[in-house]
């Protein structure tokens, strides 16, 4: 038996070395980007047109809960991008709802579309995962209107 092992160690040794190394395993499931994809299936701009709101405080206020719960960790309490929030180590900076050159500050269906699908540099697809889109209606006016004014 012991002349056996010098002859099982080579064998592995020459098996190990001439073999092509392993191939790199696939993701197990759905990436950060198919999630995206999937909710930008999902999105149906036409399901906002038969949301009413009793009055525009009342969805301004219901905004600005929906933003306070969900946004404002990322977006910061103003809007202005800063607030500060850390995804897998990095700090994540989105754009200032504030800023001139927005780029939803003329496209509320382009608004109501990214906060529904997200996107994979951070933000989440919010319509996918949690926000109605009554909730997403209110928020995207609370954005338009009481924060950009």
């Amino acid at each position: 038996m012991s002349r056996w092992i010098p002859s099982l160690a080579a064998l592995a040794v020459v098996a190990a070395c001439s073999s092509e190394p392993p191939a790199a395993e696939a993701p197990s499931g759905p990436t950060r980007a198919d999630s995206v994809q999937m909710a930008m299936a999902a999105f149906d701009a036409a399901a906002f047109d038969t949301i009413s709101w009793e009055s525009d405080q009342a969805a301004a206020e219901r905004g600005g809960l929906v933003f306070r719960i969900s946004c404002s960790k990322c977006h910061g309490d103003r809007g202005a991008g800063d607030g500060g929030f850390v995804l897998q180590g990095d700090t994540l900076r989105p754009p200032s709802f504030l800023a001139p050159d927005w780029r939803f500050a003329n496209d509320p269906v382009g608004l109501r579309r990214q906060i529904f699908s997200g996107n994979v540099a951070g933000m989440p697809y919010w319509g996918l995962v949690g926000l109605k889109y009554r909730d997403i209606d209110a928020v995207a006016r609370y954005v338009m209107g009481t924060l950009r004014r």
